[in-house]
């Protein structure tokens, strides 16, 4: 199994398809990726050579942020919003959808799964006489 940023790439895939399982990767990202280093996107990522990963290894590491340096940076935007206290910070304090989205309905995921209406609750059960 190839080691790329501290990721397992799952063998059985095309190498195009398994660089996505690198957090901050995607499809087009590793279609450049690919062309960078001249490696087929149809290519099993079994199939790779050990050069051809140490160049993948090297391309990704030196060009692009991934996996903890990416997480790290988002945490710190929101963080830098809550601190500020601008709206989008407050939003995300309180769980609610950040970008303009309706929240009479269609946030039940963000707001978890919150029901407030008097049909949508559950019915008590019935009590035996």
């Amino acid at each position: 199994m190839p080691r790329i940023a501290g990721v397992n790439i799952p063998e059985n895939k095309q190498i195009e398809i398994a660089l996505t399982y690198v957090y901050g990767i995607g499809r087009s990202l590793s279609r450049k990726i690919l062309a960078k280093t001249k490696i087929n996107p149809n290519t099993p990522a079994s199939k790779l050579t050990p050069e051809e990963i140490n160049q993948l290894k090297d391309i990704i590491e030196k060009s692009y942020k991934i996996e903890g340096d990416l997480r790290r940076e988002q945490m710190m935007a929101v963080k830098r919003l809550r601190d500020i206290g601008c709206w989008r910070g407050i939003r995300h304090q309180k769980g609610l959808p950040v970008r303009g989205q309706r929240t009479r309905t269609n946030t039940r995921t963000v707001r978890g799964n919150v029901r407030k209406t008097v049909g949508a609750g559950r019915k008590p059960p019935t009590i035996p006489t």
